[in-house]
């Protein structure tokens, strides 16, 4: 079992938003999750589930693994979860995730197991 955890300023990303608009999404989130985007917050959380991924497989954000290598779903009951790119789980030899997401204080953190 590998775990990774991320906190991250939420006011980074109203900055974020201010100077570039919903644009400043694309750098780190697909059309899809930009959909979910509701507010800076949710987009710092996701951010944060991105960044704890990579920390929890030991090899950050970089040549390894890309932010649109994965992909932050929720089911029908608004709980988020992974999709990661096939290159990703072999590589990686990932059979299953569970992410937790949280927002307050002008903080969002996230935790991600990898089994």
């Amino acid at each position: 079992m590998l775990v990774g955890t991320d906190i991250t300023v939420i006011s980074r990303f109203d900055k974020m938003v201010e100077k570039f608009g919903d644009k400043a999404y694309k750098r780190f989130l697909n059309d899809e999750e930009i959909e979910l985007v509701k507010s800076t917050a949710t987009a710092a959380g996701f951010w944060a589930v991105k960044e704890a991924f990579s920390k929890a497989l030991g090899c950050g954000i970089g040549s390894e693994l890309g932010f649109h290598d994965i992909s932050i779903k929720k089911t029908d009951k608004n709980q988020p979860y992974l999709q990661i790119n096939d290159e990703i789980i072999n590589k990686f030899n990932i059979k299953n995730t569970s992410i937790s997401i949280a927002h307050d204080g002008g903080f969002a953190i996230a935790i991600v197991v990898v089994l």
